[in-house]
């Protein structure tokens, strides 16, 4: 069977993933894998950033890797926090970043947002997304 990192610490992300792939792809994790560390996310946008992540794991480990980035548009704050959601106060706190656009949109009635996310995969030693 196919084995292919994920590049999340986040559980849920994972479980989710799992159960869709289920019996056709090993999903490893981070932890599986032993990557303690804290892989770059310096690109400009959530495209470059899935493609780093995932370019990360080939190069040191040598494995398949399924990786993404995504990005919470606020319209009124003409797209951010955008590529910077996980670290727009920052921190990688979340619940900093989410008070800080709280306190952004403090007095904004239309205050329409959404999710975007970009996956990047890295197979058979080619960058494919």
């Amino acid at each position: 069977m196919r084995e292919i990192v994920i590049a999340t610490n986040n559980k849920h992300k994972v479980e989710e993933i799992r159960s869709v792939v289920e019996g056709k792809i090993k999903i490893i994790t981070l932890a599986e894998l032993g990557c303690k560390d804290d892989i770059p996310e310096t690109g400009e946008t959530l495209e470059e950033n899935a493609r780093q992540k995932a370019r990360y794991i080939w190069e040191k480990y040598g494995k398949d890797c399924f990786a993404d980035d995504t990005g919470l548009m606020v319209d009124a704050l003409d797209g951010k926090p955008g590529v910077y959601s996980a670290r727009y106060s920052g921190t990688r706190d979340m619940e900093k970043n989410i008070d800080l656009v709280l306190e952004r949109l403090e007095g904004v009635e239309d205050r329409t947002a959404r999710f975007k996310t970009v996956i990047s995969l890295y197979l058979n030693e080619k960058q494919l997304f």
